[in-house]
């Protein structure tokens, strides 16, 4: 989450004019993330206050994708998921247009995110995993993934030159631009719908229960496999010096697994497919470096961090997935 399209009071009262949420209280932008623009916003109701997660769709999310996201999100709702439902409009729209971009309004979730998760919330975290790819069983629309792994080592060989200007060693941990994560890329795995993102600042907690699973606008069908690589990559590292901790790791995937049994060709395949997470979030990170906007409200994310991770996987992926 992000604020890039900065807009007034008087332009997001008139965006909520189109729905039956209230008149506006108050809208504050959200700082966190780097592809669409956010706002938390109050409205009131009947005397009553209510929020809502206003989001403005940016360059990297298409037009196009945004009935797959959020027909997703309300197809999980409705089967008592974790995940905020999606606000239509009077006119049973999903989205409005702002400035000439779309636009949602989102269910708003209690909870926060986590920066040390223990091992009790991720545990939770696997088994809300788990139960996301089974409830979507049924979701009949699909979505290719834009950020696949030949198209994420095209987007770090544009950028190899550059690498110096992030960090010195950027260049020495991703000296082939990841050719060997593609060249060891599984096929055949079990396919479905994935969150493809799901980082602790994604998922919500109240005490120890889950209670959200939040920006669904990387989601697509893809292997079931790599999105709990994903999340194994996002949760098992510690934030004060990157070392990972196998007992969040092994956690996560004991939940996963109490409802979703990994094959055997799945499990053998997570280094290399965490590897490829890695390397997906460090082109991400690298190309935003560079294209991020000086007066944009964006936290900018160094790709160093999944860049070692990477590193790490490469090196001891067999043994941090051991049983």
């Amino acid at each position: 989450m992000a604020v890039y399209t900065h807009l007034t009071a008087a332009e997001i009262g008139a965006f909520l004019d189109a729905y039956d949420v209230g008149t506006l209280r108050s809208a504050k932008g959200i700082a966190e993330g780097v592809s669409n623009s956010n706002w938390l916003i109050e409205t009131e109701r009947g005397g009553a206050a209510e929020r809502f997660i206003l989001t403005v769709f940016e360059a990297r999310t298409n037009r196009e994708d945004l009935p797959f996201f959020l027909s997703l999100l309300d197809h999980l709702a409705a089967k008592d998921q974790p995940v905020p439902r999606t606000i239509h409009t009077r006119e049973d729209e999903r989205t409005c247009d702002v400035r000439g971009k779309p636009a949602a309004l989102i269910e708003f979730l209690s909870g926060v995110s986590v920066e040390d998760p223990s091992p009790v919330e991720a545990r939770a975290v696997g088994v809300a995993l788990a139960n996301l790819h089974l409830a979507t069983e049924d979701f009949a629309l699909e979505r290719a993934s834009t950020l696949s792994i030949p198209r994420c080592v095209a987007m770090l060989r544009d950028q190899a030159r550059r690498f110096d200007e992030i960090d010195p060693r950027l260049a020495s941990l991703l000296a082939d631009c990841g050719d060997n994560v593609l060249r060891a890329w599984p096929e055949d795995l079990p396919q479905g719908t994935i969150h493809a993102d799901l980082f602790p600042d994604n998922v919500l907690f109240v005490g120890r229960k889950l209670t959200g699973m939040i920006d669904f606008y990387f989601a697509c069908t893809g292997t079931l496999a790599f999105d709990l690589a994903v999340t194994h990559a996002s949760w098992s590292f510690a934030l004060a010096g990157n070392a990972f901790r196998p007992d969040i790791g092994s956690a996560l995937i004991e939940g996963y697994e109490s409802r979703r049994t990994l094959s055997a060709a799945e499990r053998n395949a997570l280094p290399i497919l965490a590897q490829g997470a890695c390397l997906r979030f460090v082109a991400t990170r690298v190309e935003d470096w560079f294209a991020t906007p000086a007066d944009g409200m964006v936290r900018r994310k160094n790709p160093m961090q999944f860049a070692e991770r990477l590193a790490f996987y490469r090196e001891h992926g067999e043994a941090a997935f051991a049983r």
